[in-house]
Formats: structure tokens, sequence, C-alpha cells
């Protein structure tokens, strides 16, 4: 047999249940019978998953859910290492790779009600909303300046229980995780981009390996969807031309249909009253991750030039809270 190749992943449901989409993955690319030996799940928890009672940017911001599993694959530990691509820093340590990204699911967000409002637009005046991620908030504030934001952090049981019980009216909750959970707010109307873009990469699974691990590479080759490796990288390099962190409200979101890739950005101020957006659409004579990073550094530059002196001063101040 073999030698085992583990998968390092958080232990949350939607963790988990990614993790197992990859391990069936793997076995049904290779042929495996038995999948959990093959492919055994080291389930672990995150400094991310452990703090609960603040929000994760006072913590330290990114790479809070990706620290455990990126040692685990460091030590030996494991094989791969599976995350939601939105949680991964832009940076990853020395020695360490995304090596391969599965098709995206739908990117958008949903708006949980106890009203059945399906857009920020319906909310009732002063509603209270729950949130822990800032650019939701940011967001949301733009578009309604009077609502009322608190944090709400936990699983989608957590934070659906909250709005039932009316203690906040409404929170967000990512699409593609409600489906990859076979929930069945998954049905439930999704906000278009043109009124809320995602984050950069929601959607989008990833696996970590380590660079000098060839055959945990060649075991994902079979995996990666390069059209979503492509969009994603884009957004990501929006991000880090705006050098983006926990504490910044960055959105992004590409496409590439016909060799064409339009991509849109935006950053915001934490409590909505500026915003600054650009898009592109660029033709791509031979769509390669090189040339969609120079595509989004460009547009994340645009951005700087869009905001000046006032976005500069903005995102100074997020890297110093």
């Amino acid at each position: 047999m073999a030698r085992p190749q583990p998968i390092a992943t958080r232990t949350s449901p939607l963790a988990l249940a990614q993790a197992h989409m990859v391990q069936r993955l793997l076995a049904q690319a290779h042929g495996v019978e038995d999948m959990e030996a093959a492919f055994p799940i080291l389930g672990m928890t995150t400094t991310g998953d452990r703090i609960t009672d603040r929000a994760l940017l006072a913590a330290g911001g990114k790479g809070l859910f990706t620290k455990e599993l990126e040692i685990a694959l460091a030590n030996g530990e494991a094989s791969f290492a599976v995350h939601s691509m939105k949680d991964v820093p832009t940076k990853l340590p020395e020695g360490l790779e995304i090596a391969c990204v599965l098709e995206r699911e739908d990117p958008r967000d949903v708006l949980l009600t106890g009203t059945g409002a399906r857009r920020v637009a319906d909310l009732p005046a002063g509603a209270v909303l729950g949130t822990a991620s800032i650019r939701r908030q940011a967001q949301a504030l733009a578009l309604r300046p009077d609502l009322k934001v608190t944090l709400l952090r936990g699983n989608v049981d957590t934070r659906l229980a909250k709005v039932r019980s009316g203690e906040i009216d409404a929170t967000f909750l990512a699409l593609a995780g409600l489906k990859r959970l076979g929930r069945e707010e998954a049905s439930r109307p999704a906000i278009e981009t043109t009124e809320m873009l995602p984050a950069p990469a929601q959607g989008a699974i990833g696996i970590e390996i380590r660079s000098d691990d060839g055959a945990a590479r060649e075991a994902l080759a079979p995996l990666n969807h390069a059209v979503t490796q492509i969009c994603i990288t884009a957004e990501r390099a929006v991000l880090a031309a705006l050098d983006g962190s926990c504490r910044t409200p960055i959105a992004a979101h590409a496409r590439l249909e016909n060799a064409t890739l339009s991509l849109s950005g935006e950053v915001l101020s934490p409590d909505g009253t500026h915003r600054w957006a650009q898009s592109v659409t660029l033709p791509l004579a031979d769509p390669d991750l090189a040339s969609a990073r120079l595509i989004g550094t460009a547009l994340g530059e645009a951005l700087r030039h869009t905001g000046g002196a006032r976005l500069e001063a903005a995102l100074a101040a997020s890297h110093e809270a």
C-alpha cells in the first residue's frame, strides 16, 4: 500500500465538508477504494476557531484559520491542507504553496432575515445587522447608513438562531458554504454582485502543499480548475496591491469567458462613508496566472490612485489598529 497522504482541515462543519470533498475527488482521480486509508482526514482547531468573543481583526487578522494547518504541512504531519481561499493570506510561509484550486461555487452572499427581506434595501429602518466581516459591514452601511451593526461570529446554526430569536434582524452568509452544507437556506436568492461584491476568492477551495512534495503535487494535478485559479489569482492580486488585511474592507470578483477577463474591485472605509471602485475587461491572448496577476495588481493600484490621500490614510490606519 502506498504511504497515506493526510489532509489537514479545520473541524468546523463547513471545513470538514470541504475536506471530505477533496478526499472523494482524490480517491476518484486515482482509483482508490479505501479513501480513508489513502487520504485520512486530520481535523485541527485553529486560532481563528478558538476566538469567538471578538472580531478576528482584533486578534491578528488573516492567517488565523490557516496557521495550525500550515504547521502540520511543514512538519510532515499532513500532505495537504484544505482552505477556503478567502481566508488565505496573499503571502504564504516559505516552502508552502497553493498547488490546486477546485472549481468555484457561487461566490455571492445571501441575506438571512426574520422578515423575509432579500436585499439590504428591504430591511426595516434601524435594523440590527450581525456580522464579523468588516467587508460586509462596510458594504451594508454604504447602502444603508441607518443600520446598526453588531459583532456576530459562529456557525450557520448559531447565526440563524440569533435571527430567529429576534436578537438581530439580519446576517449574511456565503452561498457557497450553504450549498456545500446542503442547507435549505441555499435556495434563497443571492445578493447580486452589482449590489455587493464578494470577498476576493470567496467560494473557492484551495489545497496547500509543501513546495518540495512532488507526490502531493502530482496527486492534485487532476483536480485543478484552471479558470477558477486564474480568476482568484486576479482577485487576490487586487488584495495584495492594496496590502489588504482583515481590517480593510476589500472586495473583488473576476470572470473569465471566451479568453476575456472581467475584474471588479472595491475598497471602503469601515463605516461605509467612502467607497472606491474600479472595473476592467481585457482579452487574454494566452490566459495564465501571470497575466491575471498583472491585471489584478494594476486594478489594485488604480484603486489606490482613485482613492488618493484619503484611501492611503484609511489603509495606514487599518494596519496601525
